[in-house]
This record gives structure tokens, C-alpha cells and sequence, in this order.
């Protein structure tokens, strides 16, 4: 008898294991006054729903439904705190790979092409920094061709300035590489 044999006729989804569903999901939090604040776990934005801290904005038709004993919560993927918190102020927003590729919109700085790779302008190896005016995203033949010469080795120059994004939807995107297309309505111009 299998593991699953005692259920009968219910409906699939409620088989699926918990990693393959609701789990592995994230969900846009905002404040109070619809700043995004960050991307949860599904589990921690059900607490959240649970203790009513928050409410749903969007929900997600196709989103998965959490069943407990005494309760039943369709997972949304945008919530809003009932009460504002206030966020401290942080001057400067983390590069990581996720929010270097939304800058760059996963475009190749070089050739326009789909970005693959991260491409340091001056090479670490030339004492060049791994910062915001100095990276840039890459299709995997352009930084092989580029590997560790100069721009004006190779006649090669930047289209856009080299700028460390600011605004607090940039703290989100550093976080994040994978975005509901619902959020982006919360993020701000720079997050399309």
C-alpha cells in the first residue's frame, strides 16, 4: 500500500509535497504606505496573515491554498502591514548579482545580447573594484573575449553610466533575481 493510497479521491494538489508548492514561494511584503519593504517566505507572510499584521493586496488565483485544522489561507503574492514600520536608513544598496542584473536589465553592457555572466570594466587583476562603477552584466562571449584588458584595449565602450541604483525597491531587487510579475507595479521604473 502506498504511502498516499489512504487519501482516495482527493484533489492532486493537495498531494503535491510542501517543497514542490507554497514553501519555495516568496511574497512582496510593503509597508503600511505601500513601500516595499522585502520578498518573505510564504510561510513567514502566513504567520503574518494568521496574527493579522497584515493584509492581502493581490491575490494569486493560481497560488497554492494552506490548510491547517482550524484554518484555511489562499496564498497571495503581494501583502501590506497593517501598521507602518519605520525603516532605518541605509545610504548605500548592496551589490549583489540580482540587483546588478536588473540595473542592467540582463542585457550585455558590451553588445546588447542576454547576460549570463557578471564583468568587472577594470579587471580585478588592474586593481579594479568590485563595486556598483564597476561591474557590469555580461553574455558569457563578450567577457571571454574581454578577459582582463582594459575597455580602451580593445576600442570598447560603455553605453550606459556605471551608477549605484538608489531608492528602497533597490534593497528588494538586491535580494531577489526571481519577481512576480504583480510586484513590479509596487518597485518603481527601475525594477522593469
Amino acid at each position: 500500500m502506498s504511502e498516499h493510497s489512504h487519501l482516495g479521491a482527493l484533489p492532486h494538489r493537495t498531494l503535491e509535497t510542501p517543497t514542490a508548492t507554497w514553501v519555495k514561494r516568496r511574497v512582496l511584503l510593503l509597508n503600511a504606505t505601500y513601500e516595499p519593504l522585502t520578498a518573505l517566505s510564504a510561510r513567514r507572510a502566513i504567520v503574518l496573515l494568521i496574527c493579522d499584521k497584515a493584509d492581502p493586496v493581490h491575490d494569486d488565483p493560481e497560488g497554492p491554498v494552506v490548510h491547517s485544522a482550524e484554518w484555511s489561507v489562499a496564498l497571495p503574492s503581494v501583502i501590506r502591514l497593517r501598521t507602518y514600520v519605520r525603516v532605518p536608513y541605509r545610504a548605500r544598496v548592496p551589490m549583489t548579482r540580482a540587483a546588478l542584473m536588473h540595473r542592467d536589465r540582463y542585457r550585455c553592457a558590451y553588445c546588447g545580447g542576454k547576460a549570463e555572466t557578471i564583468d568587472h570594466v577594470i579587471p580585478r587583476s588592474r586593481g579594479g573594484a568590485h563595486s556598483w562603477e564597476n561591474c557590469v552584466a555580461s553574455c558569457a562571449p563578450c567577457n571571454h573575449q574581454k578577459a582582463d584588458k582594459l575597455l580602451s584595449e580593445l576600442g570598447w565602450t560603455l553605453h550606459q553610466p556605471l551608477v549605484s541604483p538608489k531608492g528602497p525597491h533597490w534593497r528588494l531587487l538586491s535580494t531577489t533575481s526571481d519577481l512576480d510579475p504583480v510586484w513590479l507595479q509596487y518597485l518603481g521604473e527601475g525594477a522593469a
